[in-house]
This record gives C-alpha cells, structure tokens and sequence, in this order.
C-alpha cells in the first residue's frame, strides 16, 4: 500500500509524463505507473554505432505542431531537419523515375493519373473540412461516412489504378494500416486533425520535417527527471477500483490509491485491464473495435550515407512490398549513414510472422534493389517489431472501423467516474501524435485541476 495520491496516472509515454508535470506545477501530487522499465512509450531510442541512437518509434516534428516544439525548447533540447536534398526515388508498378522534393507529394504519373488523384485529393479535402473534430459524429454526412470503409470511397471516386494505388500508399504510410481496415469518416477526422493530406505526408513543411538531436525518447528522459520519485517503473497495471472515497489502482506488486485515475494507455490496452466497477458497455465496447496499426519499423547503419553521393534524399517509395518506404535517418553529424523504413499493414503482419533473421534478409535485399550493391553489407541492422510489444500491441495509433465513430464516439473522451482518458487517440488536434497526446493530456490535467479545486 502506498500513500494516497490525488491523482494516478497509467503510463509514462508522452502524454503520461506531460500530464504528471502539469499536475505538480498546480500543486497536485500524482504517481505514473509504467508497466515497462523505461519511460517513452511508443517512443524509444536504440544505441548504434559510433555512440550514435535511431529511433525506433515516433520521431518526426513539423510545422503546426506548436505544442511539441514549445516542449522541445523547455527541455533544453534541439531539432534538426530530416535529412530532404536531393531527389527522391520513386518505383511505381515497377518503372523506376526520379522525383524533386520541391515538386510536392504526388509522383510523376501520366496526365490521367495525376488528375485522376488531383481531383480526388479536392473532393477528399472538401469533405475532411465538413467534420467536426471534436465530435465527428455530428457531421452532416457522418453516418453515410461511416458506413462505409475508405478503400469503398477509392473505388468509387478514382478511375485509374494508379490513382488507386496512390491512395493506398498514403493510408498505409499515415496510418499502417490498410484502406480496407477503417471508416472513411476516420480517414476524414484524422487528415483534418493534422490540416491536410499533403500536410502528414510532406517533409519540408509536413509531419516529417524535423528531427531531435539525440532522439525523440530523449524527451520523455528528461521530463521524467522532472518527476523524480512520482514515476514507478515496471508496475503493469492489471485492475483499477473506484468507490467512495476514491481509486485503488493494482498492480502485480502494489497497489496505489488516489482521488482521479488518468488513463494514457492505448485504447487497445486500456481494454485489458479489469475495472471494478466493470466500465459501462458503451465505453467496453468502443475499445474492442478501435486496432492499433500494423508496422515493423527498422534501420540498416552504414560507415556513411552514401545515396547522398548519388543525388538521393533516402527517400524511396515503391508500390510493392514488404518495404514501401525509406528515409535517411542518419543523426545530425551524417555519419554514420542510417538508411530507415517500414513494413507497414499486411506487410508488416506477414512479415512479423517471420524469423528475425529471415525478415533481416528480405529487408536487405529490397535495400539493394533500391540503393544498389552498397546497401548490401550493413554495419548494424536494428528493428523494432510493434505488433510483438505487449506494452503497445501496434503502432503509430489505433484508427476507428466502420461504423464505431457514430455508434460510440462520445465515449472516447467521456469519463467513467474517478477514471480520465488522454492520449494520442483522445486528441481532436493532430490526433494519432505526439503534438495530439501532449495537448490532450494537458487538456485532461487542466480539467482535473478544476474538478480538484471546485471539489475542496
């Protein structure tokens, strides 16, 4: 038994440890209890050579992610830009073309595959900015929307393949998830949450266009120092009880006791836990039907990043798997060169079933199909399969099936009792990143505060 807190927080990822500090500046004393033996949650940095760390998770920051850069300067921290000079390598149904960065995010396909996505892109845009977004549920057209998966909008509003394949591409990149796995309504909420399609999947200007010297976990470090004894490590949290007099929150080991609960789990594992009271069946079942997405991420380290000597950004998008997508990820200095991707949605699933050793080469190989005999022999290779992490259970987020939006959206914000949620998934502003997690996590404390306050 531990001594009473007025709030106890679950999970110490970004939204976890931002809420912790902005309760203790109010005066609120708090415990983060975090089931894993580092802070950070889906982000985490991996030692390579030359004293050097990739990130394994989330790790880009871009423009209109004020929060996260206001969080970045306060910590004494410094960004640098995703390596972007250069031109991009694009392999579309096997004919291979270069592209300028500066041409923007739609490949060079024929006259009728580019107004074929240009038209789409406008109608798909038009319809984002009609929804909500702090309840998405009340679009005019939500049910309609809903009702419907975004892969049955793409064969209904393109003509041409490739402006079909375009459009998966960008779901599996956005989301890592497949067109067939989620509501055309969530699709719509989510792209309008981050401001634009060309927005999430742009560089310069977009979600990917800087960096954190010394990685993205490094974040969570040092807001977790702030904390100092209020984070426990490696306390899973299995049950939480609400009465009276407040919460006990359970663990293997402890339990902890406080006035608030603030849940910052995934929804996928907040679903795991056992509540007593059980929560209501709206809430229960809204976080059975919300999956996280399907995604091993991985980096092959080289003495240098020699694509840059041929003219490349790093940046290779193919329209045939496992591996769609790279990008340099080499740390500020250049060296050494760090060449990262993703195998993403079915891909990532199917090749999650591999060996290790097995996907290792596969990697490799379309390595040097996209880069040549030099991406042949890595120094280091490291990856980090998200599907297999029973902290995570999926990355980057958890996307909505149809039909959930409208049947159960309140509940997603809703508190049940003494218990608060906040999180990536919880935000109406960039939801699904860490600008989303750590504005609603912030959200939900300042909320506490005023419950606490109104309440002594």
């Amino acid at each position: 038994m531990t001594d009473k807190q007025q709030v106890i927080i679950i999970g110490a990822g970004i939204a976890g440890l931002a809420a912790a500090r902005v309760l203790q500046r109010a005066g609120i004393s708090c415990t983060v209890l975090e089931a894993r033996d580092r802070g950070g949650g889906r982000l985490v940095n991996e030692p390579i050579a030359g004293d050097q760390i990739v990130e394994l998770g989330g790790q880009w920051i871009g423009p209109g992610q004020d929060e996260m850069y206001k969080l970045v300067d306060e910590l004494g921290l410094q960004t640098f830009p995703t390596y972007n000079e250069g031109h991009h390598l694009l392999e579309f149904r096997g004919k291979r073309s270069r592209l300028a960065p500066h041409k923007g995010a739609i490949p060079r396909l024929s006259p009728f595959a580019l107004l074929d996505i240009l038209q789409a892109r406008n109608r798909f845009e038009k319809m984002a900015a009609r929804v909500p977004l702090h309840a998405p549920w009340e679009a005019h057209k939500a049910r309609q929307w809903d009702g419907q998966t975004w892969e049955s909008w793409i064969q209904r509003n393109l003509r041409t393949p490739a402006g079909k394949i375009y459009f998966r591409l960008v779901c599996e990149a956005v989301f890592s998830a497949e067109t067939t796995d989620m509501s055309l309504l969530h699709a719509l909420f989510y792209v309008r949450s981050g401001a634009d399609l060309d927005t999430l999947i742009s560089v310069d200007q977009g979600a990917q266009q800087d960096r954190i010297v010394g990685g993205t976990q490094l974040i969570c470090q040092r807001m977790a120092e702030s904390l100092g004894a209020a984070l426990v490590l490696e306390q899973a949290v299995s049950r939480i009880v609400q009465h009276a007099q407040g919460v006990e929150v359970h663990t293997p080991t402890q339990t902890f006791h406080g006035t608030y609960v603030l849940c910052t789990l995934p929804p996928t594992l907040a679903g795991r836990l056992v509540y007593d009271p059980p929560l209501p069946g709206y809430r229960d079942q809204l976080t059975q039907r919300l999956p996280a997405g399907s995604v091993i991420k991985f980096a092959a380290v080289y003495e240098r990043p020699f694509w840059r000597e041929q003219g490349h950004t790093g940046q290779y998008v193919c329209t045939e798997g496992p591996v769609k997508i790279t990008f340099d990820n080499s740390p500020p200095s250049g060296t050494p060169g760090v060449m990262m991707g993703f195998m993403e949605a079915n891909d990532g699933r199917q090749m999650s079933l591999l060996p290790p050793e097995e996907r290792q080469a596969r990697v490799i190989q379309r390595l040097t199909h996209f880069w040549g005999p030099q991406a042949a022999n890595p120094l280091q290779y490291v990856e980090k399969d998200w599907m297999a992490d029973p902290w995570a259970r999926g990355c980057y987020g958890a996307h909505f099936t149809p039909g959930v939006w409208t049947a159960y959206g309140p509940a997603l914000r809703e508190p049940v009792g003494r218990i608060h949620w906040a999180g990536a998934e919880t935000a109406t502003v960039w939801n699904g990143y860490m600008e989303g997690a750590l504005r609603a996590a912030t959200q939900t404390a300042e909320l506490l505060i005023e419950k606490m306050k109104n309440s002594s």
